[in-house]
C-alpha cells in the first residue's frame, strides 16, 4: 500500500483554507471533481474571497467569467486556475434591476475583454473598468438590449 494522498486531498485542502478565512463560505464550498473546486459567495464578499484565492492559494490564472441570466438576478462565475490544474469557480449575484459589479482588471488585465462581454450580452455595469469599445456585438446594435438575457426578443 503506498503512501499517496487522494487526488482530492489538495481540492478539499484548498476548501478548508477558504472556509477558515471565510467562515460565512461553510457548505458554499464544494469540491465538485477531482481539479474542480466551486464556491458561491454574494457581491460584497466576492472581492476578498477572489484575492485571497490569488494571493493566498495559488490561483494566478482567470480563465473566463461567465455571466448568467437567473430571471430576477444576474450570476457572475469567474474562473480561476492554478498551474497544477485546479480550478476554482467563484460565483455570486446581482439584482437584475441594478447589476453593478466591480472591475478585476488590477489582478488580470485580461478580464477586460471579459467584462466587456457581460456588459454587452447582459447589461451588467462593471464599475471602474475605464470606457472602450464594444465588444462583442457591433456598434450598431441597440442600446439597451441584451441578447443574452432570457428576456430579450430580436426585433425582427
Amino acid at each position: 500500500m503506498t503512501d499517496q494522498a487522494s487526488p482530492i486531498a489538495r481540492e478539499e485542502e484548498i476548501q478548508k483554507l477558504l472556509i477558515g478565512e471565510f467562515p460565512f463560505l461553510q457548505d458554499k464550498v464544494r469540491v465538485q471533481r477531482p481539479r474542480r473546486i466551486f464556491a458561491t459567495t454574494d457581491a460584497q464578499s466576492f472581492e476578498p474571497v477572489f484575492k485571497f484565492a490569488i494571493q493566498k492559494l495559488g490561483f494566478t490564472i482567470l480563465c473566463t467569467i461567465t455571466g448568467l441570466d437567473n430571471a430576477a438576478t444576474l450570476g457572475f462565475i469567474y474562473h480561476l486556475a492554478r498551474q497544477d490544474g485546479i480550478t476554482l469557480n467563484i460565483q455570486f449575484d446581482v439584482p437584475k434591476e441594478n447589476p453593478v459589479i466591480k472591475t478585476v482588471t488590477r489582478y488580470f488585465s485580461c478580464a477586460e475583454i471579459y467584462e466587456r462581454e457581460v456588459i454587452d450580452l447582459l447589461g451588467a455595469k462593471v464599475d471602474g473598468l475605464e470606457e472602450g469599445i464594444r465588444y462583442p456585438l457591433p456598434d450598431n446594435w441597440p442600446k439597451g438590449t441584451y441578447p443574452l438575457r432570457k428576456d430579450w426578443k430580436e426585433n425582427t
